[in-house]
């Protein structure tokens, strides 16, 4: 074990030990991701005090990092690891993944908060950060769940859990924020000097490497937001300090996946003002890197190649939403059909609204190029049917017009177009389960989550709409 954030000066972070919990137990460990840094899932449970805090892995250099951040496009000042330690990071094949404790207690910058992590949230982020890395998301990563009854008050009484987290790096666009803000023109270089040697090393031959860096987050931003948006993912909480420098998706909370389709849809139910809607992701997106250009000004040195960096951003998103709509409808990209095929697209979305949006796209595979013999399970989704069947013979006609067969359609589309996802309801019925110390729900669910693309006829049910009571569920900032 290493630390290569501990390399910067201690301005940078404060080193602490975690606050150990009493009588702590294991909740779920994620096979792959253990096996990720050369470990088997037995290894990950015999080492339980180390996963929730208890003990510190040889050579560790546990720290809190400090940074600052836009909270709902609002200048929040400084902010910094409230309830996260980075303990260290190991070699792979893949490069250097760091370890972080998300829940193991007081930082210097827990400002009001008591530095834990309930039960609930930390089963919410070890599922849906395997289930994304599954889709093909960038996604930081969840090695282990670990709970404690040491109780912590949120909205009620609850237990307390520790999640250990891992990723490359988890610098955010509001490190860099923190420095620019503070007129620290010293720490920022170190900062992005440190990005670029470690995560960005071909960069530093750019003739500006800190503009070079600023279009290579923005590039990988714009794509990490695309995905979302193909797979009906809502972040909830997109803050400028919730933003990976490497295009990861980073701090799962009031995250959600889109049901009954509404564009305006808010996942966050402390969200009021909807900023962070399913519709409103890319261009807050786009927002947060010009938050991060700003920060990277005084390197960069000229407006030019900052507006040069960012222009990326609009144009990347388009080229990679545009790739992966057409692999949902199963279509090949083809000059002459561009214009109808965005029509066809926007015209998708316009009857779209109160269809599962997950349910409709997989079973889209199912639909016939030559007749309409294969639309009935398509069709059940809609109220307004009769615009369904309008939409689908264009599409048809589409089909044909690039002599598409059915069978191999259907085996690309299956592969894009999950059948699995992490519904809000299917995560509350295995965190009251394991409330209650019953953690083989979470265990199935996460091994359904890991084969989203696979038909799995077995856990047919996971698949299911939500049942009438998930209407109720809210995520807010608190989960």
């Amino acid at each position: 074990m290493d630390n290569s954030f501990a390399s910067l000066p201690p301005a940078f972070y404060t080193r602490l030990m975690p606050t150990p919990l009493p009588a702590p137990y294991l909740v779920g460990v994620s096979a792959l991701a253990a096996d990720m840094i050369g470990l088997s899932p037995q290894q990950v449970a015999d080492s339980l005090d180390i996963l929730i805090g208890n003990a510190v892995p040889e050579r560790s250099q546990p720290l809190a990092a400090v940074y600052s951040g836009h909270q709902f496009g609002v200048w929040a000042g400084q902010l910094g690891d409230g309830r996260a330690i980075l303990f260290g990071d190991v070699a792979t094949t893949q490069g250097p993944i760091e370890l972080q404790w998300k829940g193991a207690g007081l930082t210097p910058y827990s400002r009001m908060g008591d530095g834990r992590a309930v039960l609930r949230s930390s089963i919410r982020e070890f599922l849906c950060s395997e289930a994304m890395h599954a889709l093909g998301i960038p996604t930081s990563r969840a090695l282990s769940v670990a709970g404690s009854d040491q109780g912590v008050v949120r909205e009620t009484i609850e237990t307390s859990a520790v999640v250990v987290r891992m990723a490359p790096s988890f610098v955010r666009f509001g490190s860099f924020e923190h420095w620019y803000n503070r007129k620290k023109t010293d720490e920022l270089k170190l900062l992005a000097d440190y990005v670029i040697d470690r995560f960005y090393p071909a960069l530093r031959d750019a003739e500006n490497p800190y503009a070079a860096l600023l279009e290579a987050v923005t590039r990988r931003t714009a794509h990490m937001i695309a995905h979302w948006q193909a797979v009906g993912f809502m972040h909830g909480v997109m803050n400028t300090d919730n933003m990976s420098i490497l295009g990861l998706t980073l701090d799962y909370g009031p995250y959600g996946f889109m049901e009954a389709f509404d564009a305006n849809h808010i996942c966050n139910h402390t969200d009021q003002q909807g900023r962070y809607s399913y519709a409103n992701q890319p261009q807050v997106g786009h927002w947060n890197c010009y938050a991060l250009a700003q920060a990277l000004l005084p390197l960069i040195g000229e407006i030019e190649p900052t507006q040069a960096a960012l222009d990326v951003y609009q144009p990347e998103f388009a080229a990679k939403i545009d790739e992966l709509m057409h692999a949902k409808l199963g279509l090949q990209q083809l000059e002459a059909h561009e214009e109808t095929d965005r029509a066809l697209l926007d015209d998708l979305f316009a009857i779209l609204p109160g269809v599962d949006f997950t349910q409709f796209f997989r079973r889209l595979s199912g639909l016939r190029a030559a007749d309409n013999s294969g639309d009935d399970p398509l069709r059940d989704l809609f109220i307004e049917r009769e615009a369904f069947d309008a939409w689908a013979e264009r599409y048809r006609a589409r089909l044909q017009a690039e002599n598409s067969d059915d069978q191999a359609r259907a085996l690309a589309m299956n592969q894009v177009n999950p059948k699995y996802v992490l519904r809000n309801y299917l995560a509350q019925v295995a965190i009251e389960k394991a409330q209650n110390k019953d953690f083989t729900e979470l265990e199935r669910l996460l091994s359904v989550l890991q084969r989203p693309y696979d038909e799995q006829p077995e856990h047919e049910h996971y698949a299911a709409l939500p049942p009438d009571w998930a209407s109720h569920l809210e995520v807010s900032c608190s989960s």
